[in-house]
């Protein structure tokens, strides 16, 4: 570890802080549907989408209404972009000539990009057109994306609002998350990535002469538009399979440091618009507290970690970092960094090979994902599964003092408790469940590449990744087969939507119920102690849940490569 390496890391910590407060309020009114900056320029449009479309403004929608309307935009989009893989071999802008994309990777691709996973059992370079990258992955790319925002701003309204029946109107809150948030500032973000060195053409690929002399073809095609909504919306599906580790898409260190601010950006920015909504900013830095603390441990361990370099090098008296798999041009610190912002978001880019992350440094990860990605988490998602903690850590406080439990003067009772752990419950019984399922069929462990532990960590990360709808993967996985495609296929649906109808059964109950003021008695929430007692829930719960299998994965081969035996 150096001081320029934590320099870095402080450095992107306090960009975030300083971001966190304005994107929170722009958020705030653009989905209040006041006037912002871009009125002028979008307001028109917007309006002409909601005549087009037979949509009032005016219009709430209870939470059954608002999931329903959610659900049939995604499956709408699901079924689309499954069309354009399976036609893409007779669909234009297809200058390689690719031919169709085999039913199972397309169910799979398709699942991937509508629920925000963006999982890629294919180089991209090497399988998609260019029609398929910008009609198909890219579009789904801002809804899905907006999709997550959406939910979040109607789970925020539920704990706001004092005895309401509606949520809002998703299709309302989808226009104007594309138009006023997602749309302009991916704009800008391509055109920064094109000065970067990003390419944005529609031609197939160019020609290149090695120094050995020999000619070698390189592929280009929209990659800046696609990088740009790619970490702003957490999507993290790269145009190339290398994702950000390749110099087309990733090419310098400053590119490097925008792709991860724009990854947590609006995800931070949300916490502070949840504290203005419910009339009290201090909530929403006590969320951004437990979720920064969380943050700032997992990114400490990562990086002491492959600093450290490996036990068995060192014994033979090589010493230095883990550089195995990843881009020097970058360094330790800010592959460690990347690292778990992808993971602590449900982003999935990488700039460095996870496989090769020594045991402890590619549990991180793991931890992050299997904790529902509630460090920040994806445009949203974060926020609304830190809000699950929340009513569960105000359970156990209420339990604890003999009273009973309240969350911004709300009283937390049966249904919500009970709708809370329903949508807890869905990530380690899609995790385990699929992970065991794989252990005894031999079709599932022929895409294992290393025995013992490390292999069991491939599996355990794939299904891990596709749950928490990250995407990211243990590079030796080999997950394009039927039986793989199909099941993370599964495995995406289940932690996108079964985890999302509990939650906002849950707003839909408090949004019904009048906040009470606060009492001597009460448990304030927007304290040190209560973000202490949150951290500690989530560590608790997520121990108790997850530790058996992390004990047979990456801790039993940390204990083993300490003993010198390797994988």
């Amino acid at each position: 570890m150096t001081i320029t390496g934590w320099a870095l890391i402080a450095l992107f910590c306090l960009l975030i802080l300083m971001l966190t407060r304005p994107t929170g309020g722009y958020l705030t009114r653009v989905f209040a549907g006041e006037r912002v900056v871009l009125t002028p320029v979008m307001g028109r449009l917007e309006r002409g989408f909601y005549a087009a479309a037979g949509v009032s403004p005016k219009a709430g929608q209870g939470w059954v209404a608002y999931t329903v309307s959610m659900l049939v935009m995604n499956g709408a989009g699901a079924v689309l972009l499954y069309t354009i893989l399976r036609l893409q071999d007779v669909l234009p802008l297809n200058p390689q000539g690719f031919g169709a994309v085999s039913p199972d990777l397309a169910f799979n691709t398709a699942v991937s990009f509508v629920t925000n996973t963006n999982w890629q059992s294919y180089g991209g370079e090497t399988t998609l057109s260019h029609f398929s990258q910008m009609a198909g992955l890219t579009v789904q790319n801002f809804l899905s994306a907006a999709t997550g925002i959406c939910l979040a701003v109607a789970v925020i309204r539920g704990f706001a609002a004092k005895s309401a029946r509606d949520l809002g109107n998703f299709w309302v809150d989808l226009t104007r998350c594309t138009l006023y948030v997602l749309l302009p500032i991916s704009f800008i973000a391509a055109l920064f990535f094109v000065w970067q060195g990003v390419p944005q053409t529609l031609a197939a690929g160019a020609e290149a002469v090695t120094l050995e002399g020999t000619r070698q073809t390189l592929s280009l095609g929209p990659v800046a538009s696609q990088l740009a909504i790619k970490m702003l919306g957490t999507n993290g599906g790269g145009f190339f399979n290398a994702n950000s580790t390749h110099p087309f898409e990733n090419p310098t260190a400053l590119s490097n440091l925008v792709q991860m601010l724009l990854i947590f950006v609006l995800g931070a920015g949300l916490t502070n618009s949840f504290g203005r909504m419910v009339g009290n900013e201090k909530q929403g830095w006590a969320i951004f507290a437990a979720m920064g603390v969380l943050f700032l441990i997992g990114t400490a361990v990562v990086y002491g970690v492959e600093a450290s370099g490996n036990p068995i090098l060192a014994q033979m008296g090589v010493t230095g970092g883990n550089f195995e798999g990843k881009e020097v041009r970058f360094g330790l610190a800010a592959t460690a960094l990347f690292t778990v912002i992808t993971t602590a978001a449900s982003c999935g880019a990488v700039n460095a090979m996870i496989d090769s992350f020594l045991p402890l440094g590619g549990m991180i990860p793991l931890i992050n994902m299997q904790l529902g990605e509630i460090i920040v988490g994806g445009v949203g998602s974060g926020l609304y599964g830190m809000l699950v903690f929340a009513v569960l850590a105000v359970f156990i406080a209420g339990l604890m003092v003999g009273r009973t439990p309240e969350y911004l003067g709300k009283k937390i009772e049966k249904a919500e408790v009970a709708m809370a752990m329903l949508s807890m419950l869905v990530l380690p019984l899609s995790i385990l469940g699929f992970t065991a399922l794989i252990g005894f069929l031999p079709a599932g462990l022929a895409s294992l590449q290393d025995a013992g532990p490390h292999g069991f960590s491939e599996a355990l990360y794939a299904y891990t990744s596709a749950t928490a709808n990250n995407g990211s993967a243990f590079a030796g996985f080999n997950a394009n087969t039927p039986l793989h495609n199909t099941l993370l296929g599964v495995a995406m649906l289940l932690g996108r939507f079964a985890m999302l109808v509990p939650v906002m059964a849950v707003a839909g109950s408090l949004a019904r119920k009048t906040p009470q003021p606060a009492s001597p008695g009460s448990f304030p929430t927007d304290t040190p102690l209560f973000v202490g007692l949150l951290v500690g829930v989530i560590l608790i719960v997520g121990g108790l849940t997850y530790f058996p299998s992390l004990a047979l994965g990456p801790i039993a081969e940390h204990l083993a490569l300490a003993a010198g035996q390797l994988f």
